[in-house]
């Protein structure tokens, strides 16, 4: 079984000994930053660089293989410079759901604030209802359809800062400070987490009501937008 502290300091280390000075941010995201982990959870780890190429990658692939659950570790590597000019609608999402363990990511990225939110909300909301509607028609795919809710979970959590000004990590902490509509695609992705079945059996229902709230949220952006 993982002991994720234990792994984290030697984590820590390896990486420190690999990269030194050159190593400017060490973060944790998923379900392990959140405290909503279960044993099938990856571990989602955040390194960011002075700068980054292909040696690098490979030395980092390196270091991780010298680690025990490697099939577990995953997660995101970048330069600074890279991770500065991201898009803001993903930087949004970056920002909030990483915990730091190593530097800070206000010194590394510029301010993010309620627009970077807005433009997360809907983009995201694009996606989920573009390969919602590609997997009714051509995939059908209930997997898909999983992964589609755990996507919309993180435009729930775009919504609620832009409602509330406060960016909650967990959902269960999240859930009572939505409306309706977003608690009921939040209340659905975590039974599909608990019971993945429900996206086969449920199939075109739950797929629907994705659909459905996707297009609400795309219409309410482009009112607000005017």
């Amino acid at each position: 079984m993982l002991d994720l502290t234990t792994w984290m300091e030697a984590f820590l280390e390896k990486v420190q000994v690999q990269f030194g000075p050159r190593l400017e941010f060490v973060g944790l995201q998923g379900s392990h930053g959140r405290g909503e982990a279960t044993d099938s959870s990856d571990i989602d780890v955040v390194v960011v660089l002075d700068s980054l190429d292909a040696e690098d990658l490979k030395a980092y692939s390196g270091m991780l293989d010298g680690l025990p659950h490697r099939d577990k570790a995953c997660g995101f590597i970048s330069g600074r410079r890279e991770l500065r000019n991201w898009d803001r609608s993903d930087l949004f999402q970056f920002y909030h759901d990483t915990t730091p363990l190593l530097g800070d990511l206000a010194d590394l990225l510029p301010p993010i604030g309620r627009e970077d939110a807005h433009r997360a909300i809907r983009l995201g909301a694009c996606n989920v209802y573009h390969l919602c509607a590609h997997n009714l028609v051509h995939g059908k795919d209930a997997a898909v359809l999983q992964g589609l809710y755990k996507s919309a979970a993180f435009t729930v959590q775009a919504l609620g800062f832009e409602q509330t000004g406060v960016y909650w990590k967990r959902k269960t902490e999240l859930l009572g400070r939505l409306r309706p509509a977003e608690q009921e695609i939040l209340q659905t992705g975590m039974a599909l987490k608990e019971n993945p079945d429900l996206a086969r059996t449920d199939f075109e229902d739950l797929s629907a009501r994705l659909l459905t709230w996707a297009s609400g949220v795309l219409t309410a952006s482009a009112e607000e937008a005017g």
